[in-house]
């Protein structure tokens, strides 16, 4: 029995169903195409919400830069006064004894002992690790922040960073009190030690809820390991920053009974770490990058220990003041690199600069060096090159926006200073049992609850803008119209068409139901994410001493009262360099209104009650404006298959946190080719 030559038996495809088959790819092609597409198109989409908005709350910040600045400017007379901006009780906290108390609830039975050495480390970990009964005692808090600052001010503000002996060198970038992305790395990477150092580039608490953790482990890594830990500096070590952005109230909520004391040992540690490291001479370290001005010699002789907060003027001891260098520290803080050419103000974040490839080039030559190592700015991948490869930025905390945004990573560079990327995502398990489609589902309804968030604050001037657009009162407006009104509002520059069935659900191709987008901002998940929020008017209320800084750069002659011709000067100030919504005159019966008690003169106290009782106001009239529209207008959402209804429902659904224990195991890591990067 011969061969059965199953070539020339099988049966060979007509040319009219070859033509069908090579159709049917060709379709599935352009239709996966499109979807790839299309996600892609969301993703970026959603990356913008987040990144405008994270941009313009620092923007709100950052004006009260602009605004000490101005002031001294154009009041020189205050810039020369002793002690009188940030104050001077930070001068002796370190020697003060101790006057913490006992707090209530559970504290764990830790105990931390000087000198700190690794069996304290790993005792630190296991409590941080756990959700609850995870607080120490705070006379351990107390100390490890008091030694740690004892310490740090010995060190130059430029610290040196070797890979003579070790051979290698780790780079973390921002965490914002990302605990677990933490133990991820030092899971993965190992602890640090003469032959295994780090260095952490800044921003390591606000935003994330274990901030306090992440700063007391570092600290305590710093001091075990002080030859192979350096930690930089960031825009978000600082007092002002943490009390809009949540670490003060993440302290307050742990500490209750004892904030106060911490959160100053907390303050005296901001002051005196580095500005930044130079590894073997010729790579820096910064947290957000430089200025055409920018002089790494005059950095080296700042005495940092003057800026308690970079976002307030200095510690003077009677000096005049010298904007030069701060402004100095400012761009190093707050900077990021551009694609194109030259050196702009950072008009996104309202601070820093943005510096181009020809800036990079003038900078690293006039320095001698070979690249720079930045972080301040969250990547996708938890790591992105610049400018030739010379600027690298590193973002280290994963999950950052919400679960599965993006990827962290940190650097390994050997003793030739060639980078090695390894990137990680913590608690991959929540990860893995998502689809991509329940993914981006939760990122999508993050984004959105903090647009709306967002959007809050601008609520009645979006209303009056609407009504506008629709003099028959129809409720309906043009998607052109629609789409003005939200940017001229909101200014975040965000791809409206492409929000409009997000924020406007259920309503036609051709026009816009308004009352949509205002009823989203009404419902109960949006106001009870705005009531965990805090604004530009809280944080400066409940940072106190910038309400001080500015009665005594207005209190000209230093007599510990205001009197109408020294709020006069000032608001001269503000008509001629800060324009607002107010006429001179207005502004004058306002200050009037800060005389509580009749004298025609306004001291401290009734200065500072002035704006709590105007904070109390603004709030009091939010929630009665929240109550008048939930009875007086019938648009808004009442049953569950209304539109708004049902989109408020998968916002809070998708953006609920579960906390669990920390397991740092629990992560994919990979190491990243540097060429491929």
């Amino acid at each position: 029995m011969g061969c059965i030559n199953l070539k020339k038996n099988r049966a060979q495809p007509s040319p009219p169903d070859l033509e069908t088959t090579i159709r049917a790819a060709i379709f599935i092609q352009k239709w996966y195409r499109r979807h790839q597409a299309r996600r892609e198109m969301q993703r970026r989409c959603n990356w913008q919400i987040f990144q405008n908005l994270e941009y313009a709350s620092e923007q709100d910040q950052a004006e009260l830069y602009k605004f000490f600045n101005d002031l001294i400017k154009h009041m020189p007379q205050a810039a020369g006064r002793k002690n009188q901006y940030q104050g001077s009780a930070h001068v002796s906290v370190l020697e003060e004894k101790d006057d913490l108390v006992e707090e209530f609830g559970e504290i764990v039975n830790a105990k931390i002992e000087l000198p700190i050495r690794k069996n304290h480390i790993d005792l630190l970990i296991d409590v941080f690790r756990k959700k609850r009964g995870n607080r120490l005692h705070p006379k351990y808090v107390a100390l490890i922040l008091r030694e740690a600052a004892k310490s740090l001010k010995q060190l130059p503000n430029i610290s040196p960073v070797s890979t003579a002996v070790s051979q290698q060198v780790t780079v973390c970038g921002d965490l914002h009190g990302k605990l677990d992305d933490l133990l991820v790395v030092l899971h993965k990477n190992g602890l640090p030690s003469s032959s295994n150092p780090y260095v952490f580039n800044g921003d390591f608490v606000d935003r994330g809820k274990r901030g306090l953790e992440v700063l007391l482990l570092l600290l305590s890594l710093y001091l075990a390991f002080p030859q192979a830990v350096f930690l930089n500096r960031g825009n978000h070590e600082d007092s002002v920053m943490n009390a809009r952005y949540g670490f003060i109230r993440e302290v307050e909520s742990k500490y209750p009974r004892n904030h106060k004391r911490i959160l100053a040992f907390i303050d005296e540690v901001y002051r005196w770490l580095p500005l930044g490291s130079v590894l073997n001479s010729r790579v820096l370290i910064v947290h957000g990058g430089f200025s055409d001005s920018t002089s790494l010699d005059l950095i080296k002789s700042i005495d940092r220990g003057k800026y308690v907060s970079i976002l307030r003027p200095p510690l003077t001891d009677g000096e005049p003041l010298d904007k030069t260098e701060w402004q100095q520290i400012f761009d190093i803080m707050w900077s990021d690199p551009q694609a194109t050419m030259g050196c702009v103000p950072n008009t996104l974040r309202g601070a820093g600069v943005w510096f181009g490839p020809d800036v990079t080039d003038n900078f690293l030559q006039k320095h001698r060096l070979s690249y720079v190592i930045r972080s301040h700015e969250c990547k996708p991948n938890g790591h992105e090159f610049m400018h030739d490869n010379k600027i690298i930025t590193i973002f280290s905390a994963s999950n950052y926006y919400a679960i599965g945004s993006n990827k962290g990573a940190y650097i390994r560079l050997n003793n030739q200073l060639m980078p090695h990327f390894v990137q990680y995502i913590s608690a991959a398990s929540q990860t893995k049992r998502l689809s991509f489609k329940q993914r981006m589902g939760i990122v999508e309804s993050s984004a959105l609850k903090e647009l709306a968030v967002r959007m809050r604050d601008h609520r009645d001037e979006l209303e009056d803008e609407f009504r506008r657009c629709d003099p028959k009162d129809s409720g309906y407006i043009s998607i052109s119209n629609w789409c003005l009104v939200m940017e001229k509002v909101t200014k975040l520059g965000l791809p409206w068409r492409l929000l409009r069935d997000k924020l406007a659900p259920g309503t036609d191709s051709q026009k816009v139901n308004y009352n949509r987008t205002l009823d989203l901002l009404d419902t109960d998940v949006i106001l009870e994410a705005e009531a965990d929020g805090m604004s530009v008017m809280d944080a400066l209320y409940a940072n106190k001493a910038s309400l001080v800084a500015i009665f005594n750069i207005i209190d000209a002659d230093n007599s510990g009262e205001i009197t109408l011709d020294e709020f006069e000067t000032a608001i001269d100030l503000l008509v001629a360099h800060m324009p607002g919504a107010y006429s001179k005159a207005e502004m004058l019966e306002k200050c009037r209104m800060m005389d509580l008690n009749g004298d025609g003169k306004v001291d401290l106290n009734e200065f500072l009650e002035a704006f709590r009782l105007s904070d109390l106001h603004r709030k009091e009239q939010q929630d009665e404006n929240i109550r008048r529209r939930s009875t007086g207008r019938s648009a808004i959402a009442k049953t569950a298959s209304d539109p708004v209804a049902l989109l408020a429902d998968k916002i809070s659904k998708n953006t609920l946190v579960v906390e669990h224990d920390i397991d740092p195991t629990d992560c994919e890591a990979k190491v990243i080719d540097p060429k491929k990067s």
